[in-house]
């Protein structure tokens, strides 16, 4: 015989209730009803006599047994807590719950009630509404009768379709709020049976819209951050509307970002907001169509995916994944070459070449560039940073503006601000050199340059940023890259970067003075691993850890110094997560000494003299600057394969002498316990690495390719 147990916290319909009654004896099931309602409530009596029930049973409808602070503590907690609050000591219930095969809530405050007797009563099945529980009895007694098994839910269908469906007519917002307590949402039943409701069959699409958002609210306030956005994620796959689908994958994602997890819907919301922009844009609607690109190019670019992790979605194939972006008609015609009305005059021959280095805050790379050419007889040199004008660092970095005249096609107000703004500079230069390939060149590129020529310098972190796919290359004259394999990666995202008015390439090392880096190291540091820079999540110290861990098994002499400043746990939850990870591995090498921290300095020459093999643990770089300095000063180069790159025409491997690159932890450690074998051997493959950083990427090596770059005619032509 299965066992049915019903619990109702509101009087149900007696009519569907008897009838259902009797399909289930007739599948040979007793059915008892524990009712939180008035049972002897007028005319209920007589409406259960009707009722073919085992047994019905009233439950406690009050808090009075229970103490003073419980009631006052329970006061404004959700319906059903109440509910099981009140109920819990009842030994009829508790009875009956332990007996049943099959336990059944008729609505939505005693959803609680029964996941909690499920979970004392892990054989039985917990279901929402009377036509899954009668779905769970005619299972039952196919298998031969009740069995042992783990309770699970079954999407409530029908019934919790127009229970969702008047409840949250009525009352959408209080729904969840009163219905389902954060205990009930941190369980897996209670989650899935609540996420099932959005996708019931026959939900408006305003009231599916409406409980998806309060069902998620739900779920983060139980600390499910994924279950929230898989239930907006699922309510928007049932939503024809273009621009609410849309809005509720974004919903969906961010609350996933924004805890640092890369989201499982990422694509389809992407492609939403494609089919949104493209429909707009078909429409006429410019503006509109703009600002769900913008949302599409954000969330692509997003830095959770790319910055923060230790991969990226472009490490695998880096041109699938904006090819969505490609196949939107809005992006194509975003992304069209307006080209410029003249091409760049030739550098003057009368006069000194005027100079114009552009940047936005960021100068990090340009002060040998700045100094040099500020003494050079052939140019002269001016220098705009973008953001210490607040005009000029607003429209640098207004993405929504850009997208909106890049697809208006004509000239704009936003065109006109950037007109007044930056035609005074670019009237001046001969050359505007601009460092970053991110918002400022966005911004410049919406303007005809005039006769100006026009070059752009990209490092590595651009590649990584929805900024590329903003920018007007064919009124770029030359990009300067800083390693091949960067250059490789930038080209197959950005396709007018392969068409026929794509920029000239040029790869430049970046301007380092390495001349003072070369100083006599004390016969100690021999045994000292070093790490300059470990303020990215993509540095991934922690493969440094385990080289130490490897080479200490050996000698624990060896220990790990590191340079430079920590992660900024605000800078995101992602970075936030891996700093907690590192540190809680650091902590008791610290205390042992085994990894010294020394912190951030402005004199790392002389850090370096302590660091006799410099190591380069991250996953992806543009050419690593603290491994040359390392290099120059004579520290053993020991550089990990960086996995972004590894295998690729262009990588590590190509960017570094032979033997210098490490395709594992295991092998970092022979390489360094095999050179520091002995102080002779040890010097010796320091003094090879500093000769071959001084003769390559010293200032005097490369200043003469920037000058080539600016003053030779045939670049300039």
């Amino acid at each position: 015989m299965t066992e049915v147990l019903l619990v109702a916290s509101v009087r149900p319909n007696f009519g569907v209730l008897a009838d259902t009654v009797r399909k289930f004896n007739a599948q040979g099931a007793r059915v008892h009803l524990a009712g939180i309602f008035h049972l002897d409530a007028e005319g209920v009596p007589e409406e259960l006599a009707k009722v073919e029930l085992a047994t019905a049973h009233q439950l406690p409808r009050t808090l009075k047994h229970r103490s003073q602070a419980v009631r006052r503590r329970l006061g404004k907690a959700p319906r059903g807590l109440r509910n099981w609050t009140q109920v819990r000591g009842d030994s009829w219930l508790r009875s009956h719950g332990r007996k049943a095969d099959v336990l059944v809530a008729l609505d939505v405050a005693a959803v609680y009630t029964v996941w909690r007797l499920a979970e004392y009563n892990r054989t039985a099945a917990a279901k929402f509404g009377l036509a899954p529980a009668l779905k769970a009895v005619e299972e039952l007694k196919a298998q031969g009768g009740p069995t042992v098994r783990r309770s699970t839910v079954l999407p409530p269908l029908s019934a919790v379709a127009r229970d969702v469906r008047r409840s949250v007519d009525r009352l959408p917002a209080q729904l969840v709020r009163t219905a389902t307590p954060r205990p009930l949402m941190r369980s897996g039943v209670g989650a899935r049976l609540w996420r099932s409701a959005v996708t019931a069959p026959g939900v408006p699409i305003r009231v599916r819209a409406a409980t998806s958002r309060y069902v998620a609210e739900g779920m983060q306030w139980a600390g499910r951050t994924s279950g929230a956005a898989l239930t907006l994620a699922d309510a928007a796959s049932k939503i024809p509307d273009l621009q609410l689908r849309a809005d509720l994958y974004n919903e969906g994602v961010m609350q996933e970002l924004k805890k640092g997890i890369s989201p499982r819907s990422l694509g389809r919301a992407v492609a939403a907001q494609l089919a949104n922009a493209d429909a707009l844009f078909a429409r006429g609607r410019t503006d509109d169509a703009a600002e769900a690109l913008n949302r599409a190019l954000f969330l692509h670019f997003h830095r959770v995916l790319h910055i923060d992790q230790l991969s990226s979605p472009l490490a695998k194939d880096a041109e699938g994944f904006v090819a969505p972006l490609h196949r939107s008609k809005a992006f194509q015609a975003l992304s069209r070459p307006r080209g410029r009305k003249a091409p760049a005059a030739p550098a003057p021959t009368d006069r000194p070449l005027r100079l114009l280095v552009a940047t936005s805050a960021n100068d990090n790379f340009l002060h040998l560039i700045k100094e040099h050419f500020a003494d050079h007889p052939g140019v002269e040199l001016r220098y705009l940073d973008l953001a210490a004008n607040k005009h000029l660092k607003r429209i640098s970095w207004a993405a929504p503006r850009m997208l909106k005249d890049r697809l208006a096609g004509d000239t704009s107000d936003y065109q006109e601000e950037v007109e007044r703004l930056m035609r005074p500079h670019l009237d001046w230069a001969d050359t505007l050199f601009l460092e970053w390939a991110a918002g400022p060149a966005a911004m410049l590129t919406t303007i005809d340059p005039g006769d100006t020529r026009i070059v752009v310098r990209l490092h590595s972190y651009e590649a990584f940023t929805r900024w590329p796919h903003m920018t007007d290359f064919s009124r770029i004259d030359d990009m300067v890259f800083v390693a091949p394999h960067v250059k490789d990666l930038t080209a197959s995202l950005v396709p007018t970067l392969r068409g026929e008015q794509a920029p000239r390439f040029h790869l430049i090392d970046n301007a380092m003075d390495l001349s003072g880096f070369n100083r006599v190291k004390p016969a100690e540091a021999r045994f000292n691993l070093g790490l300059v820079g470990i303020s990215q999540v993509a540095k991934d110290p922690k493969w440094a850890l385990d080289v130490l861990a490897r080479v200490r098994k050996h000698d624990e002499r060896y220990r790990l110094l590191l340079v430079g400043g920590d992660m900024d746990p605000k800078t995101s939850r992602a970075t936030k997560d891996y700093l907690n990870e590192f540190e809680e591995l650091l902590e008791p090498l610290e205390e042992s000494g085994a990894v010294v921290r020394l912190g951030a300095t402005d004199d790392v020459p002389s850090k370096l003299v302590e660091i006799g093999t410099i190591l380069s643990s991250s996953v992806r770089e543009g050419c690593h600057v603290g491994l040359m300095e390392g290099a120059a000063s004579g520290a053993v180069p020991v550089v990990r394969d960086w996995p972004f790159y590894a295998g690729k025409p262009n990588s590590a491997r190509t960017l570094y002498p032979e033997g210098w690159v490490v395709a594992s932890p295991a092998e970092a450690a022979e390489r360094i316990l095999k050179i520091t074998a002995t102080e002779e051997s040890w010097r010796g493959a320091g003094k090879l690495a500093a000769e071959h950083a001084l003769t390559v990427w010293d200032w005097p090596v490369v200043q003469k390719h920037f000058e080539e770059l600016f003053l030779d005619d045939e670049q300039a032509g």
